[in-house]
């Protein structure tokens, strides 16, 4: 296991792309890396564990917080039981700077050996999240509200309307451009919708993968006073087809199951539900 400096953020972006795949667990993103760079390179960097064997990356983590590390794998990873039993020792192990002592949480949605070396060390099942999936090889709907395509001069407006989406959001303009300026937003958008009088009303940010694999849609957000109106479908629906427009496969997102109404959005805007997935959490 190694912590990549700033300098390896661009591989770990790159093999992330590579892990995207229709039909496979939705799992870390390279688009998860992307918004996670809305705190600077620096912090970025120091969120990051890699796996690797003789040079080559196996498994990559994001550290999401203080007591939750989010996974993903390389496709035919998942039954390498010497990866499985070290990814299990580092998680587990405070002194391994992966997660602190006491109660913490591991996102980890891959099957494999992983998570149950964690089941029968005693981990529980925590907090249920739902997968969606919209398949995009047909071309998608008009949305019915004015989206425009953020640049640096609208980031403002951009980050305003985050703040007014999600309560606590600390999300500003100096986010946006830190966020712009990292590798993974090569391949990323970030749309606003636009009420009939002009009023920013919804947001969305899209990160393609690659042509011909999925992209992700985080975040989606509504603003509060705005609510109740069909924008949270309108701006999903334009991020499926500005992700269509980038070549993507499909568009993917991932919620907190007890956010019905998330769910129930994205389903309206045509997304696929599939089972839902726990997080792991070992208890203090």
């Amino acid at each position: 296991m190694s912590t990549p400096g700033v300098d390896g953020l661009g591989e770990a972006v790159h093999v992330l792309r590579h892990w995207q795949h229709d039909g496979a667990p939705i799992q870390l993103h390279p688009g998860d890396l992307g918004w996670h760079w809305r705190f600077g390179a620096e912090e970025t960097a120091r969120a990051v564990r890699t796996w690797s064997r003789d040079g080559r990356i196996l498994a990559l983590g994001l550290l999401d917080g203080p007591g939750l590390v989010r996974l993903a794998i390389a496709p035919g990873a998942g039954r390498d039981e010497e990866l499985a039993q070290q990814m299990a020792a580092d998680v587990t192990r405070p002194e391994r700077s992966v997660l602190p002592p006491g109660s913490v949480s591991v996102e980890a949605r891959f099957d494999g050996v992983f998570r149950e070396l964690l089941l029968a060390a005693g981990w529980d099942l925590d907090e249920p999240w739902t997968p969606l999936q919209r398949d995009l090889a047909q071309p998608v709907e008009d949305s019915g509200v004015r989206v425009e395509v953020t640049g640096p001069e609208q980031a403002p407006v951009r980050a305003a309307v985050q703040r007014a989406a999600f309560d606590g959001s600390t999300f500003t303009d100096e986010g946006w451009h830190a966020m712009a300026t990292g590798s993974a937003y090569a391949d990323a958008r970030c749309l606003v919708a636009y009420d009939d009088h002009g009023a920013a009303v919804a947001t969305a940010t899209v990160w393609s993968a690659g042509p011909g694999r999925p992209g992700l849609l985080e975040p989606m957000g509504v603003h509060r006073d705005h609510r109740g109106r069909g924008y949270g479908t309108a701006i999903t629906v334009a991020a499926a087809a500005t992700l269509r427009e980038m070549g993507s496969s499909s568009a993917i997102v991932c919620t907190p199951s007890a956010n019905v109404g998330a769910v129930a959005t994205y389903r309206s805007a045509g997304f696929h539900q599939f089972p839902d997935v726990p997080d792991l959490r070992r208890s203090a």
